[in-house]
């Protein structure tokens, strides 16, 4: 990972390069000297302090490379710090900086930055997919919470965290018996031992979850005798599906206390997230309309029925509403669905109803359905105030009706046309996976993130990848 931070270090410093290059062909280009010797200097002074501002900012940082937004979100902070800077001190000096800085090179650099650490996640993306760029993690705590953080890692894999064991209190379990592996993981010691053990082992990352057994004086003195080694330790706090910029932490007299923000699907916030969706909707409609009239035309002339299909689906707070979509079914679907569901699935889960090969699906319908162009007509729910761009999965009544507490959590949003569950598998997804989804999107949601999902979601459906 250290030898891939150098290599970010270096497409780095071409990509700064050749925003200086640009901008410097842009503005001196057609000049019979192509050289200024002050806006060279200039350029010259940017590139430095960018290429040691993007150093400095953590953006190379080993455990933000490759995974989450810090990695992007520091990049972004670090140019906008750096040109505002710029600003400053031309406005304070009366140094007339071209437009062309703040036009050109800090738009092409950041392009540049952002699109080679693209490149460079995919291919770390890749090399872990092949369990290489790991960081190999020795569990601390009890049974409990070491499963639950094994379980927790495997549903990243791209995150780069390989448990390789672990290091319980000496308990037996229920039948007598000592544990010697939790979820195929060997248990190779107990809490007394965890430093001899990173020793003799490759771990170079010790996870501490919650439990009694292991207190704070017992993770200070781990702390301690992990300083001879190159182990990094890390806490794994009893707070799961929370995003960080909910998490801060404000110490007292050596204790960090985690502070956690409300979540943000009430108040002045609704108002943004409902401008994002007017706003977009009516760009999509407008930019997607001679897909929707080949849609609808290729519905009416390859089978019977209507163009349109309406359900009633639950909204936010339980409210009713009708749902359109792209007829993607023949036109007595509903008829037959209960002898459907008396029969085997081969996919969905134990709420959500799903076939592969479900045979009341048209020839048309199954390519729209493909790439999900049956939802299109869904852009009106929105526009209408129906549904929201992105947020959980509309649900059926009767899905309601079998929700729990934590579940219901899920209508405290407006439902979307995409989501987290699109983007993570769809219908490959199992319930339990679904509702976890959903229910971080309705506590963590952003504009931002929004964004990610939409962008995520295109990809999603391009591949065709789970959807039935």
């Amino acid at each position: 990972m250290r030898r891939l931070a150098r290599r970010l270090a270096v497409t780095d410093v071409l990509a700064v390069l050749l925003s200086a290059i640009v901008v410097h062909l842009a503005v001196f280009g057609g000049a019979e000297d192509p050289v200024d010797l002050p806006y060279f200097g200039l350029t010259a002074v940017i590139v430095v302090a960018w290429t040691l501002g993007l150093a400095w900012s953590g953006s190379r940082e080993v455990k933000s490379i490759g995974y989450g937004s810090a990695e992007y979100r520091r990049i972004v902070n670090c140019t906008l710090a750096v040109f505002g800077l710029v600003a400053i001190v031309s406005f304070l000096f009366k140094l007339e900086l071209p437009r062309s800085y703040l036009l050109i090179m800090m738009p092409v650099g950041l392009g540049g930055i952002l699109g080679s650490r693209y490149v460079w996640r995919r291919w770390l993306h890749r090399q872990r997919d092949a369990g290489a760029y790991m960081f190999k993690v020795l569990a601390v705590g009890n049974t409990a919470t070491v499963t639950e953080l094994l379980r927790d890692l495997q549903r990243a894999p791209r995150a780069g965290y390989q448990v390789i064991g672990a290091c319980v209190n000496n308990r037996p379990s229920a039948d007598g018996a000592a544990v010697t592996e939790i979820d195929g993981i060997p248990v190779l010691g107990g809490l007394d031992e965890v430093a001899e053990i990173v020793r003799t082992t490759d771990a170079d990352t010790v996870a501490i979850t919650p439990t009694s057994a292991f207190g704070p004086s017992a993770v200070r003195r781990l702390s301690w005798e992990l300083e001879d080694t190159d182990a990094e330790l890390i806490l794994a706090p009893a707070l799961t599906n929370i995003a960080g910029p909910r998490v801060h932490t404000q110490p007292v007299e050596g204790l960090p206390l985690i502070h956690v923000d409300r979540p943000t699907y009430r108040g002045a916030t609704k108002i943004l997230k409902k401008t994002f969706d007017t706003l977009g909707s009516l760009l999509l409609i407008t930019l997607l309309s001679p897909i929707l009239l080949g849609v609808a035309v290729a519905v009416k002339m390859s089978s019977r029925g209507p163009v349109f299909f309406r359900q009633e689906r639950v909204g936010i707070n339980g409210e009713m509403f009708r749902m359109i979509k792209f007829r993607s079914m023949v036109i007595d679907a509903e008829a037959r669905l209960a002898a459907l569901q008396a029969e085997q699935r081969d996919a969905g889960n134990e709420v959500l109803f799903k076939i592969r090969n479900d045979p009341r699906i048209t020839p048309v319908g199954r390519f729209i359905r493909r790439f999900s162009l049956d939802e299109l007509p869904q852009l009106f729910n929105v526009l209408k105030g129906d549904m929201s761009l992105v947020g959980p999965r509309p649900p059926l009544k009767a899905e309601v009706d079998l929700y729990g507490d934590e579940a219901r959590r899920r209508l405290l949003v407006k439902p979307g046309m995409t989501g987290l569950w699109q983007v993570s598998g769809r219908s490959d997804l199992t319930w339990d996976d679904t509702v976890r989804l959903d229910l971080y999107y309705v506590e963590n949601w952003s504009i931002a993130g929004d964004v990610v999902i939409l962008w995520k979601t295109a990809r999603a459906v391009v591949s065709s990848s789970g959807a039935y």
